[in-house]
């Protein structure tokens, strides 16, 4: 099975569809005229080995790299290939952190799960 990803006028997925193998070769011109869906369509890989990463509602087509790019998931970060870096490496300690856009820096989670609260006053 081939799998194809539908791109609007900016090159976002709307969606990806899978092709029988033997419609692989035409897969674009199969999808738009033999099954009368229009639109643009970019073979993608299951095993990303094509193209980058496995295409997804939401992910972008970069035509130049050729390659399909996740979702930005903060105004501030940089791509990279076909992913995103923060603008300030998230520190390696083994701890856990969320990233906070507003300020623009990592924070620590902490694990609340195992907090003893007292009640008493």
């Amino acid at each position: 099975m081939a799998h194809f990803a539908e791109i609007d006028s900016n090159n976002i997925v709307l969606r990806v569809l899978v092709v029988a193998d033997e419609h692989e070769h035409r897969g674009q011109e199969f999808l738009a005229n033999d099954l009368n869906l229009g639109g643009t369509w970019v073979q993608t890989s299951y095993n990303s080995n094509i193209r980058g990463p496995y295409a997804g509602v939401g992910f972008s087509y970069n035509a130049d790299e050729d390659i399909f790019v996740f979702p930005q998931p903060y105004p501030s970060w940089i791509r990279n290939g076909s992913d995103w870096n923060a603008p300030v490496a998230r520190p390696m300690d083994g701890k856990a952190y969320k990233w906070l856009e507003d300020s623009l820096a990592w924070e620590e989670v902490v694990d609340t799960r195992n907090l003893i609260v007292d009640h008493q006053h």
